[in-house]
C-alpha cells in the first residue's frame, strides 16, 4: 500500500512539473515575473501565466506577487544593479521616467524591432505614453482612465435627464440627488469626492495645460512644474473649496477611490469618480439595487477642451544580461497582449483591452453586451488626442503625494487656494531639483 501511495505521489508530481509537452519546468528557460495587483486582478494575471506555461514547452514563467507598485520598485532599488532579482517587472505609469533613468531595463522596442512585430495593434493613445525618445520602453498591460460613475435610477427619480460635463454642473444637481433620513441627517450625498493625485493630473490634462515643463517632460527632463504658473493648480484648488462649501458633497478619502466607490455601491453617493477599471466590479456589487451609469471624467472649467491620459501599469523587461531570459520575457509579454488574452483580461478586470483586435473576439463582445458602460470608457479614450498623452516626471510618486497632502489642507481650510499653490509648487520643484542634481 505504501508503495502504491508513493507511486501515486510521484505520478502527481510529474503532472505538476510537466505542464506542457511533457517538459519539466526546470528544463525550460525560467522567467521570474514580478506583478503588483491583488484580488481578482491577481487571479486573472495568474490565469494568463498558466495559459502561457501550458501553451508551449520552452519557457516557464514564475509569477511572484511583490505588493504594491512602490514595493516592487523599492525591492529592485535594494537589490542593486548587480543582483536584479526578476526578469519582468510590472509597474505603474508614473514610474516610467524613473525606471528608464535607473538603467535596469532593456526597452521592449529592441525586441519588437528584431521580431518585426506590428505595434499598430496596440491602442495608439496608450502606446504613446510609454514611447519616450522614439522608443517603446515597456508594454502597456493594465491601462485605464477615470470616469464619472452615477446612479441612473436616482437621476431619473430626480428628473435629471443630462449628465453634467463640468464640476459646476455636478454641484448644481448634487442637491437634487441628496436624500435624508427621518431624523434629517443625510442618507445619500449627491457626490463623494476622493482626493486622488491621479485626478489632479487628469484635470490638468483636461484643461489642455502642462503638468511640468519641457513639453510635459517629453522633449527633455522636467526641471519644474507648470501647474502653478499656468493656473491649473489654482483652478483645481478653487474647485476643492467649492466641494468643501457644499453640504451635498462628502470628502471620501485621500490617496485612492476605495471609500468613494464603496459609498456609491451602497447608495450613499449618487455620483463618484473612479477608474474605468472599476466598471465590472461596481456593476457586480450594485447588482439590482439601481442602474449604474458611466460618463466622461468632468472638466473643471466650462471652456476646457483637453483630454485624459492613461493610468495603470505596464510590463518592463529587466536587462539581466541573459539573452535567453530576456527573449523569453518578450515572448511572454507578447502572449499577454494577444487579442484573446486582452479580451479575457478586460472582461475580468475592467481594464482596457490594449490590443485593438480584442474587440473582434467573442469574449469582448459578450463583455460589452453585459457591461455597455464600458463603451463610454473606450469612447473617452479615443476622443482624447495624442497631445494629452500625459507627462513624464522622475519624482512623480512623491509629487502625487504632495498634491494630495496640499489638496487636503485646502479642502479643510488650513490653506487658501493661493497658499496651496505656493506650497505645492515649492515642494514639487524642490523634489525635482534634488533628483536632477544627483541623476542628470
Amino acid at each position: 500500500m505504501k508503495k502504491l501511495l508513493a507511486l501515486f505521489a510521484f505520478a502527481l508530481a510529474l503532472t505538476v512539473a510537466l505542464p506542457a509537452g511533457g517538459v519539466r519546468a526546470e528544463d525550460r528557460t525560467t522567467v521570474t515575473f514580478w506583478y503588483s495587483l491583488s484580488g481578482v486582478n491577481a487571479d486573472a494575471i495568474l490565469e494568463i501565466v498558466n495559459r502561457y506555461n501550458q501553451s508551449q514547452d520552452k519557457v516557464f514563467v514564475d509569477a511572484q506577487y511583490q505588493g504594491e507598485y512602490d514595493d516592487a520598485i523599492n525591492k529592485l532599488k535594494a537589490a542593486g544593479m548587480g543582483q536584479l532579482p526578476c526578469d519582468i517587472v510590472h509597474s505603474y505609469e508614473i514610474g516610467t521616467r524613473f525606471i528608464i533613468d535607473s538603467g535596469w531595463i532593456r526597452p521592449v522596442q529592441e525586441f519588437i524591432d528584431a521580431d518585426h512585430w506590428d505595434t499598430s495593434v496596440i491602442e495608439p493613445n496608450l502606446l504613446a505614453y510609454y514611447t519616450v525618445d522614439g522608443k517603446i520602453n515597456s508594454m502597456p498591460f493594465n491601462c485605464s482612465t477615470p470616469l464619472l460613475y452615477y446612479n441612473k435610477t436616482a437621476f431619473e427619480e430626480a428628473g435629471i435627464t443630462e449628465v453634467p460635463t463640468t464640476i459646476d454642473g455636478i454641484l448644481e444637481i448634487a442637491e437634487k440627488l441628496t436624500t435624508y433620513n427621518a431624523n434629517g441627517s443625510v442618507d445619500r450625498y449627491g457626490l463623494y469626492i476622493s482626493n486622488y493625485g491621479w485626478f489632479f493630473e487628469q484635470w490638468v490634462g483636461k484643461m489642455g495645460r502642462e503638468y511640468v515643463n519641457n513639453g510635459n517632460g517629453r522633449e527633455s527632463y522636467a526641471t519644474r512644474v507648470m501647474f502653478g504658473e499656468n493656473g491649473a493648480a489654482l483652478d483645481i484648488f478653487n474647485m476643492w473649496r467649492k466641494f468643501a462649501e457644499s453640504p451635498y458633497v462628502m470628502y471620501a478619502e485621500r490617496g485612492g477611490t476605495t471609500q468613494g466607490r464603496a459609498a456609491f455601491v451602497a447608495n450613499k453617493a449618487a455620483m463618484a469618480l473612479a477608474s474605468t477599471a472599476n466598471i465590472a466590479g461596481t456593476i457586480a456589487n450594485v447588482g439590482d439595487a439601481f442602474e449604474v451609469g458611466a460618463a466622461y471624467f468632468p472638466y473643471v472649467n466650462p471652456d476646457d477642451d483637453g483630454g485624459v491620459s492613461t493610468g495603470g501599469g505596464t510590463l518592463w523587461i529587466i536587462d539581466s544580461g541573459n539573452e535567453a531570459r530576456m527573449n523569453a520575457s518578450y515572448d511572454f509579454i507578447k502572449f499577454c497582449v494577444n487579442p484573446e488574452n486582452q479580451a479575457y483580461w478586460s472582461s475580468i478586470t475592467g481594464y482596457f483591452p490594449i490590443n485593438v483586435n480584442a474587440r473582434d473576439t467573442e469574449t469582448f463582445k459578450a463583455n460589452i453586451e453585459k457591461n455597455p458602460q464600458f463603451e463610454v470608457a473606450l469612447d473617452q479614450l479615443h476622443d482624447s488626442g495624442p497631445q494629452y498623452v500625459g507627462s513624464l516626471l522622475s519624482v512623480f510618486p512623491e509629487v502625487r503625494q504632495y498634491v494630495e497632502e496640499v489638496t487636503e489642507k485646502v479642502y479643510m481650510g488650513s490653506l487658501t487656494p493661493e497658499q496651496g499653490v505656493e506650497e505645492l509648487v515649492r515642494m514639487a520643484d524642490e523634489a525635482i531639483e534634488n533628483y536632477n542634481l544627483v541623476n542628470y
